[in-house]
């Protein structure tokens, strides 16, 4: 694989933008798990880092397969909307465990959820592989949607 540091930067730096947000939430993620109600088909708690971290390797796998095409403007706005949805990404979770703010987590993590669409749809004029590898990734923040207004309308 000759772009195997490309692809390590990508993955890398992804993953490290989802351990820097756990690290940050650790406090108000135990405080959660110890005073929040949880909706129904709520997962334990150890499933959550183990899908994250799949998660965050298939975007940055994505992602990395979107930087060695060529320069083009659908290849831009693929990296800055990559960009875009991460850092939504990653503050939703200070909204949610820090703040205990269920209710605009919710909101927020409606508009991540526009967000990995649009993405999605600009990842597949650049990248259709790429654009495939998001598809767990949208899917599962459709479920913690659901979570998260469980949450919501439970406390």
């Amino acid at each position: 694989m000759k772009h195997w540091k490309t692809y390590a930067f990508w993955i890398l730096m992804t993953e490290a933008v989802g351990v820097l947000s756990g690290w940050i939430t650790k406090d108000g993620t135990a405080l959660y798990n110890a005073t929040v109600e949880q909706p129904p088909l709520s997962p334990p708690s150890a499933v959550f880092p183990i899908v994250w971290g799949i998660l965050y390797a298939l975007m940055g796998i994505g992602a990395a397969r979107i930087y060695l095409a060529p320069d083009s403007d659908s290849r831009n706005r693929s990296l800055v909307l990559y960009f875009g949805q991460l850092a939504f990404n990653f503050f939703w979770s200070l909204l949610f465990f820090n703040l205990q703010a269920f209710g605009i987590a919710f909101f927020w993590l409606m508009t991540l959820w526009v967000m990995i669409i649009l993405m999605i749809l600009t990842f597949r004029k650049v990248d259709r592989p790429a654009a495939w590898m998001q598809i767990p990734y949208v899917l599962w923040v459709t479920f913690a949607a659901y979570l998260n207004f469980g949450v919501w309308m439970l406390n």
